[in-house]
């Protein structure tokens, strides 16, 4: 399952919000944004199928968007086109070119924001890392990824943390992936981020992680593969090259059905 859509960040930012935004565009965009959110919330807490858990949730991602590119497009000039840009971006509603089109066409006073620039770093890093590239390799207390990936498996890589309610709901499908498949050719890899070691520890034995992991990680993978949201499950080829990242609920069992041809 995906993440409930939050307006969380926007609603809290907006009380920092310069005094080139009249009250009424304030009150406007926390409105939509506090509309929005009860509205997401209703329809993905309720009682559906995965299937139609993503439609809906597709669907409210690209009303998400369009709302927050009428109020990027209303106030280029000011902070709260920032807010509704870093809004979307943290809710995956905009692609690379898209925003990169968006900051282009901000104030150059809001270019070298903060959180514009965290934007386009983040941004940056993400295309490095995107589908059909290699992965980057890094190090936690003296393992690394590379000991785990691109040697010749497919490898489901699951970035985690004890005290992610989502992470743990994955692991039963991660674990039922990994009793069809794993053997020469396929393997299963967790990677603890963000966690205390020993709840980490624990947690792993109650839920019955018996594949491969990573203790520890912290920052270092998310930074380098600019993840910002947990759990992120990904599928790395034999070769390195990695084949997706944004693998949820049936999707695990049906992505690497298809690329193992079983």
């Amino acid at each position: 399952m995906k993440r409930i859509i939050s307006a969380a960040f926007a609603l809290l930012a907006l009380a920092a919000c310069g005094s080139s935004n009249t009250d009424e565009e304030i009150t406007a965009y926390k409105d939509a944004c506090r509309a929005f959110s009860e509205k997401a919330e209703s329809q993905l807490s309720a009682d559906i199928t995965d299937e139609e858990w993503d439609s809906t949730y597709n669907a409210l991602i690209a009303e998400y968007a369009q709302m927050n590119r009428s109020f990027i497009k209303k106030n280029r000039n000011n902070r709260l086109a920032v807010i509704a840009l870093k809004e979307a971006v943290d809710n995956e509603c905009f692609d690379p070119d898209e925003i990169r089109r968006i900051v282009d066409s901000l104030h150059d006073t809001l270019k070298t924001n903060p959180d514009v620039v965290r934007i386009l770093d983040r941004l940056d890093v993400l295309e490095r890392t995107a589908v059909g590239c290699k992965f980057t390799d890094f190090e936690v207390d003296g393992v690394k990824f590379s000991d785990f990936v691109g040697k010749g498996k497919y490898v489901l890589v699951d970035f985690w943390a004890s005290w992610c309610g989502p992470c743990k709901a994955e692991i039963p499908n991660i674990k039922a992936v990994y009793e069809k498949y794993h053997g020469k050719d396929f393997d299963v890899l967790s990677v603890a981020v963000w966690d205390k070691p020993e709840l980490t520890v624990a947690a792993a034995k109650e839920h019955g992680i018996v594949w491969n992991q990573i203790i520890n990680a912290q920052r270092i993978p998310t930074d380098l593969y600019g993840i910002i949201g947990i759990p992120t499950i990904m599928l790395i080829g034999p070769d390195g090259t990695i084949l997706d990242r944004t693998m949820r609920g049936e999707q695990i069992m049906k992505v690497v059905s298809e690329h193992l041809g079983r």
